[in-house]
């Protein structure tokens, strides 16, 4: 049969053989030459292909890495073992959204979830949201001030267990009652429906632990209402705060503990805020008393009136207490040990009240405080003492501007506010909620302190100190005239150099026991006002120290119009030398400092000869105090026996005993044991109780015949 070729156009050719023809032994092998041939002419097109993919690859490099005006969304899958990767491909399995255009129409939108607590149930309310506006407006009301809510919000959502509406509940059912508008009632009716099948079970237990005056562990939060006033006890006192939050927690020390977030009135020494207080609740098995608590609203105690009007009356002392004050103290007070931890510190002694200066110089153991917001006017005019002293003034600041919040000053004639705001008097409310503490100075001590506001007294002032002090009339005048004007005309006379040289320093020079001391402690008794007796131990023995420290000191009395006594200032003053270059820092640190001194200084020394010439022209008055005379001993012996001993020694007797020439601490330490060996006797003092202490001293007693 003959072969027959492919059909035009075809470029390789195709041969056609019959089945029974004869196929040449040649002709494969031609087949298998042109194959070849047809292979070694496509080889151009496999290395266009080449080149063209090089281009495509050059292409993208080109591309800048985000460049690309686009998004594109990536989907989180998980395999059969629970892991986690991101695909770029749509899911299949997903459901549409629960809140669409649809649900938007709808005023409340209840979400629930399965019930696996409780049993009755199979569903149990998770969440609701409030879409409807007019219920809003309602809420608005009814939630007022509650923390943590905003009516005003498009989305409104309320998380179970709903506390706001357990606690709000009778506010929420009057509204329903009192509702005109129809449609609102409809709204809130329906809001009401859901609420009341979900939380009719707690709001009657609620109710019921009320009525009995007795809470489960598990239900404290349902008395704790937000803003309520809470009563509680520390350092066997009882104080009020303001309820702000509270949860359940594991306590690591105590377990399961409710806590309560609490806010207490305090004074920084600008302002009037809130500071944070915190009380625990530890787990109870069964129903506890309310007022077993350890922390409680005041409206469940069984005096609720009594102890309202005890922490109302002691918000007052409190309040009062602002700016600076000068009182006495006897009682246990707060201090903090090495590891911040509050401890009592037994105090009998004169104290300052003085919550700036505390701040000052214990920043860390002041809080910040949060504002309390009053709604009152503003101004910034400043304000008079006398303006300050009426506590009925409208004159206040704009509670909304948070620069100026709970700003007030404390202008108690000696401390005010750096902005001038007048001081708003605190509600009764803020009065009850006030901190049972006030800081200051204690001067004995000389430590910072908290004090116990309800144990300070005003203090008994030894009106006849200064006439009792043995001096010539002139001199004991000129003293007390140059103190007591200093302190009123401080400002009336400055240097060159603005603030230095302000203050007055007085040297008074003698031996001992002849009334130098007591001349700086009866200038301070007559005019009212601290006497701090500043020592070695205040300072520090490095000049570092002593810089800053004595810097810290003169800050401090200047403030409070206190008289300073560097008694035997001769260990400070003592004239610099070529070898001792620390005492030379000391000697030159108070050179400089003593000039920009504002207040009082009281120099009082036995060497007035070893002290540096520098010093001499930086006193102002310097007195030399001779030993006592014999008129001089009898007018002291006289008056430590006027001064309430009880005894029977003549005018002749006491004229003997000035015979002896002894000083006035000798004097004091005479009658003192004297007055005790009478006391042994069961008798008053007499004579012969002087004689025998003078002859244990080795006074001769014929100088008494």
């Amino acid at each position: 049969m003959t072969p027959v070729t492919a059909e035009s156009g075809s470029s390789t050719p195709v041969i056609i053989v019959s089945a029974d023809a004869v196929v040449p032994e040649n002709v494969e092998t031609q087949v298998a030459e042109e194959t070849a041939e047809d292979k070694s002419v496509a080889v151009p097109k496999t290395a266009e292909s080449e080149v063209k993919e090089e281009a495509d690859e050059e292409a993208k490099e080109v591309i800048k890495v985000g460049m690309e005006c686009d998004l594109k969304h990536l989907y989180q899958k998980e395999d059969d073992k629970g892991r986690t990767s991101w695909t770029d491909k749509y899911p299949e399995d997903l459901e549409e959204a629960a809140e669409n255009e649809t649900t938007a129409k709808f005023a409340i939108l209840v979400r629930n979830r399965k019930s696996f607590e409780d049993s009755r149930k199979k569903l149990e309310i998770d969440s609701i949201v409030v879409q409807s506006p007019l219920l809003k407006i309602v809420l608005s009301r009814v939630l007022k001030d509650y923390p943590g809510i905003t009516c005003t919000l498009k989305r409104l959502v309320f998380q179970a267990p709903f506390n706001p509406f357990v606690h709000r509940w009778e506010e929420f059912t009057a509204a329903l009652d009192e509702e005109e508008d129809e449609q609102t009632k409809q709204h809130l009716a329906l809001l009401y429906k859901v609420l009341e099948a979900e939380l009719k079970d707690i709001i009657s237990a609620r109710l019921d632990y009320i009525k009995n005056k007795v809470i489960t562990f598990e239900h404290l939060w349902t008395i704790f209402v937000p803003g309520t006033t809470l009563f509680s006890t520390e350092w066997d006192r009882a104080y009020g705060s303001k309820f702000q939050s509270s949860s359940y927690f594991e306590h690591p020390k105590y377990g399961n503990c409710f806590g309560v977030m609490a806010q207490k009135v305090d004074w920084d020494g600008d302002k009037f805020g809130y500071a944070s207080a915190q009380n625990l609740i530890l787990e109870f098995p069964g129903t506890m008393p309310i007022s077993s608590l350890d922390c409680f609203p005041l409206e469940y105690h069984p005096e609720q009136e009594k102890v309202s009007a005890e922490l109302l009356k002691r918000g007052k002392l409190f309040e009062s207490y602002h700016g600076y004050h000068y009182k006495a103290y006897k009682a246990f007070a707060l201090g903090k040990n090495k590891c911040n931890d509050d401890i009592k510190v037994t105090v009998d002694s004169r104290i300052v009240i003085d919550s700036f200066a505390f701040g000052k110089f214990n920043p860390n153991r002041i809080a910040p405080l949060s504002p309390l917001k009053p709604k009152v006017k503003a101004t910034r005019e400043p304000v008079s003492d006398a303006e300050d002293s009426d506590a009925g003034s409208d004159v206040s600041y704009d509670s909304d501007d948070d620069s100026d919040d709970a700003y007030s000053f404390a202008n108690d004639g000696n401390s005010s506010n750096s902005r001038g705001f007048k001081r708003v008097p605190l509600t009764d409310a803020q009065l009850i909620q006030c901190t049972p503490l006030v800081r200051g100075y204690a001067l004995k001590s000389k430590q910072w302190l908290s004090f116990f506001v309800d144990v300070v007294n005003e203090i008994e002032f030894n009106d006849s100190a200064f006439s009792n002090l043995v001096l010539p009339a002139d001199q004991k005048e000129l003293i007390l005239a140059f103190a007591m004007s200093q302190v009123k005309f401080k400002d009336d006379f400055d240097d060159v150099i603005s603030g230095k040289g302000k203050g007055i320093i007085m040297l008074l020079s003698g031996g001992p026991g002849i009334g130098k001391t007591l001349t700086a402690e009866s200038v301070a008794e007559t005019m009212k006002v601290p006497l701090y007796m500043m020592s070695a131990s205040d300072l520090g023995i490095r000049s570092f120290e002593v810089e800053a420290n004595i810097n810290n000191i003169l800050e401090m009395v200047a403030k409070w119009n206190a008289v300073l006594l560097l008694d035997e200032c001769d260990v400070f003053l003592e004239a610099r030398s070529k070898h001792d270059l620390e005492r030379n820092k000391i000697v030159s640190i108070f050179l400089r400092t003593l000039e920009y001194y504002e207040g009082i200084l009281f120099l009082t020394t036995n060497r007035v000869e070893d002290m540096d010439p520098a010093f001499q022209s930086r006193i102002h008055i310097s007195m030399e105090y001779p030993g006592l005379d014999k008129e001089a001993r009898r007018q002291v012996w006289q008056n430590f026996l006027d001064r309430g001993i009880q005894h029977e020694l003549s005018q002749k007797e006491v004229a003997s005993l000035s015979e002896v020439d002894i000083n006035g601490r000798q004097i004091k330490n005479v009658l003192k044991t004297g007055q005790l060996l009478a006391r042994h006797k069961g008798v008053k003092l007499r004579y012969e109780h002087l004689r025998t202490v003078l002859n244990v001293e080795r006074k001769k007693f014929e100088q008494l015949a």
